[in-house]
């Protein structure tokens, strides 16, 4: 008896099987997996708590990882930028590389059982997985890279912020379709690339320094300050995480480099990370939110879930739902509104 009573503590809440009913929205569906359990609940809360993040006026950074454009979310990224779900946007060199490869008409192919890594390799073609992209293409898109940093002034360096907001400038006027860099361009959003040494951004100006003597730098420390700058001027702070690397590295060190503008810094107060990386590994980004609470990165009583999912099954699914629940906290919302230039301005209005 005494076992009963203690059991019926815990033993309050019981899971409701998803029913199958009319309501066909994808919005449905995840109220639907509120009442469910494992991975079903956690992308269920994850839904609910980015809408806490909007409608907390909360400035909202967003990582990208991995090859996210070459599988298919290119339109849902844009989407979020365009519609200010995100205020910043911190993103592998590899993901721009690939925007930017499609906003100048490129493409990139799925792959079928029976091409073998030889027959592809000889005939040019790269392979992530189970999609491909041309060689010969990617060397075009790196070099059209190096000729734009050709043009600018080369007399001082550039943050990678700075370099790519004028990247999105000269793709917008080029893009029958707004990807990540044009969106981010005319939505006002900045976006940082942390590790932009290691993506064929890099490799197309690296050609143009070693065949035209271009001298273009980047200013990385550059860009440590201006996260900073935003992190210290925000009421609070969410991240939300599409897989980890630079990007999870990056925006999870910004409230932390804060603290060299502001002396009290208290961490970020939501965090969202959707990955299939586990924390038992040497690697950060499987690392949990309750671990970086020790280095101050997230507030000891933050909001966090994370989601083990696979980020393309898992973007689809919250960015449709947002785009049925989300607009009354969108038009609510106080955003952080940016002045771009050579050093990047914010304020909030």
């Amino acid at each position: 008896m005494m076992r009963k009573q203690k059991s019926s503590k815990y033993l309050t809440v019981p899971t409701r099987p998803v029913q199958i009913d009319r309501d066909r929205s994808v919005a449905g569906i995840l109220q639907k997996m509120e009442g469910a359990g494992f991975q079903a609940r956690a992308l269920a809360d994850a839904h609910n708590l980015w809408l806490e993040m909007l409608e907390d006026n909360s400035t909202v950074l967003m990582g990208l990882s991995g090859a996210l454009v070459a599988a298919g979310m290119r339109r849902l990224i844009s989407y979020l930028i365009k519609n200010h779900f995100v205020d910043v946007v911190v993103s592998t060199g590899a993901n721009l590389f690939h925007d930017l490869h499609e906003t100048l008409g490129r493409y990139h192919y799925q792959a079928m059982p029976d091409m073998t890594d030889e027959e592809l390799q000889e005939a040019q073609v790269g392979r992530f997985y189970d999609t491909l992209a041309s060689e010969h293409e990617y060397r075009e898109a790196d070099e059209w890279v190096g000729n734009f940093a050709n043009t600018v002034d080369h007399s001082r360096p550039y943050s990678t912020r700075e370099f790519l907001h004028l990247l999105g400038r000269e793709l917008a006027e080029i893009a029958t379709e707004d990807g990540i860099l044009t969106s981010a361009y005319k939505a006002k959003v900045p976006v940082f690339c942390p590790g932009v040494a290691d993506s064929a951004i890099a490799v197309g100006i690296a050609t143009s320094r070693v065949n035209r003597k271009n001298p273009f730098q980047f200013d990385i420390i550059q860009d440590v300050v201006e996260a900073a700058q935003i992190m210290a001027r925000s009421v609070n702070t969410s991240v939300v995480l599409f897989g980890g690397g630079p990007p999870k590295s990056f925006v999870q060190q910004t409230e932390v480099t804060a603290s060299i503008i502001k002396q009290t810094i208290r961490g970020h107060k939501y965090g969202l990370q959707i990955g299939l990386d586990l924390p038992e590994g040497s690697a950060t980004s499987g690392r949990s939110f309750e671990e970086a609470q020790t280095w101050g990165r997230v507030a000891k009583d933050a909001k966090t879930i994370s989601v083990l999912c696979d980020p393309t099954i898992a973007m689809p699914i919250l960015v449709t739902a947002l785009s049925q629940t989300g607009t009354k906290a969108l038009k609510q919302r106080r955003r952080p509104q940016f002045s771009f230039g050579r050093e990047l301005m914010v304020s909030f209005g």
